[in-house]
């Protein structure tokens, strides 16, 4: 008995070390001088004598959320997996970071929150429905689950979006958006067509600015 539970909590271990997140800043951009990698959160980057450092970033497994005040205070954004070698609106102002999905991605294997139940996946099928067409779908209320706006403020043209773009060439609207307003889910948006180039994840809420992508969104998809 004793050796089924020694195994089982290797398992559960190795398990957790698996799907944990991890993501190394660097200080300088293009992935250069010195580095940090995280794979808890970090409430206060200068515990790490990182405070203010960061300049580029990679995400191996998470998405990670950086903020530019310690205890995820002022602004934030999420980073999915990948490489970032600049940060024009974190530059040297990132002062903490957690970790807000685990392992892989809500598109892939286990998260942490222990919730990927049958309307999780209901939702899904539903989305997968209607990914062919960005116009088709409605969030809660009948309205977009999705407004981007070509001015800041919510001003100037805009289009509704409530299904994956892989290319806003289709509505019109490539590299146009300034402000943008989600109704519903979480949505990662990307620099470049078929969701590839930096790419930011944005939650539900009303976002006036998009600093470091302004005029740069290309495509976009739910992520959750």
């Amino acid at each position: 008995m004793k050796r089924l539970f020694a195994a089982a909590a290797v398992f559960a271990a190795f398990t957790q070390a698996a799907f944990a997140g991890e993501m190394t800043l660097f200080s300088d951009d293009g992935f250069r001088g010195n580095h940090v990698t995280l794979q808890r959160d970090a409430h206060n980057l200068s515990d790490f004598g990182f405070n203010d450092r960061a300049s580029s970033l990679v995400v191996r497994a998470g998405v990670w959320q950086l903020c530019e005040d310690k205890d995820f205070g002022g602004y934030c954004a999420e980073f999915g997996p990948g490489e970032y070698r600049e940060l024009p609106r974190f530059n040297d102002r990132i002062s903490s970071a957690r970790e807000v999905t685990r392992g892989r991605d809500e598109r892939g294997g286990p998260g942490w929150r222990g919730d990927r139940d049958e309307r999780r996946e209901d939702r899904r099928d539903e989305r997968d429905g209607r990914r062919g067409d960005w116009r088709e779908g409605r969030g809660h209320g009948g309205g977009e689950a999705v407004q981007l706006f070509s001015g800041p403020r919510f001003e100037g043209a805009t289009v509704g979006v409530s299904g994956d773009v892989r290319s806003l060439n289709d509505a019109g609207f490539n590299d146009r958006a300034v402000s943008i307003v989600i109704n519903e889910g979480r949505w990662e948006f990307c620099e470049h067509g078929d969701f590839r180039g930096q790419c930011v994840v944005y939650g539900p809420g009303r976002y006036p600015f998009l600093e470091g992508m302004n005029n740069r969104i290309s495509s976009m998809r739910r992520v959750r």
